[in-house]
């Protein structure tokens, strides 16, 4: 792993978080795509016995923060806290998930737990690799909530239905069968 100049990881975290303040304003996290490396990869784990990867800019573009986030527009994900280790070109970020619709108390739906986001740096603006983490209980709680309240977005609804349906959704493996280690 390379190791990279304090002033370079830092300009980059500046830009990640300014493009995806713009993406969420535009509920396209899409073109976040362009600042990966062509050969990126960017997973998380589901469940003791799932886990998802994308594999090259496009499958990141398409699949993670297209498919993937498809339902969450309105969703913002506020950092919380960012660690750089510039030794190693590794960046930790802490994230919330905060709904736009908001409870009959005027407070809005967020997902509780920690959630977060482990880059590794390649240079020249763009991540190699990406592994996120959050509370999938917390997540699932969420969107039970928000589904009795009758307040899920079209989206989100078509999206669960998708992964009820039992059909294969791309990029989500048995763990040990992802085409590269989740982690």
């Amino acid at each position: 792993m390379p190791s990279f100049p304090r002033e370079e990881l830092e300009a980059m975290v500046d830009y990640w978080l300014e493009a995806n303040r713009r993406c969420e304003e535009a509920g396209d996290w899409r073109p976040l795509a362009d600042l990966y490396t062509e050969d990126a990869t960017y997973g998380w784990n589901v469940g003791p016995k799932q886990d998802f990867m994308a594999v090259g800019r496009d499958e990141i573009r398409d699949i993670a923060l297209g498919q993937e986030m498809g339902g969450l527009d309105g969703w913002i994900y506020p950092y919380q806290s960012i660690l750089i280790d510039e030794r190693k070109g590794e960046v930790v970020g802490f994230w919330k998930q905060v709904a736009d619709a908001k409870r009959p108390d005027g407070t809005p739906y967020e997902v509780l737990g920690i959630g977060g986001s482990w880059f590794r740096y390649a240079g020249n603006r763009q991540w190699s690799w990406q592994r996120d983490w959050f509370d999938l209980g917390n997540v699932t709680a969420v969107f039970v909530e928000m589904m009795k309240a009758g307040v899920l977005s079209d989206g989100m609804k078509r999206r669960l239905d998708r992964a009820a349906s039992g059909e294969p959704i791309p990029g989500y493996y048995a763990r040990g069968e992802s085409p590269v280690p989740i982690w």
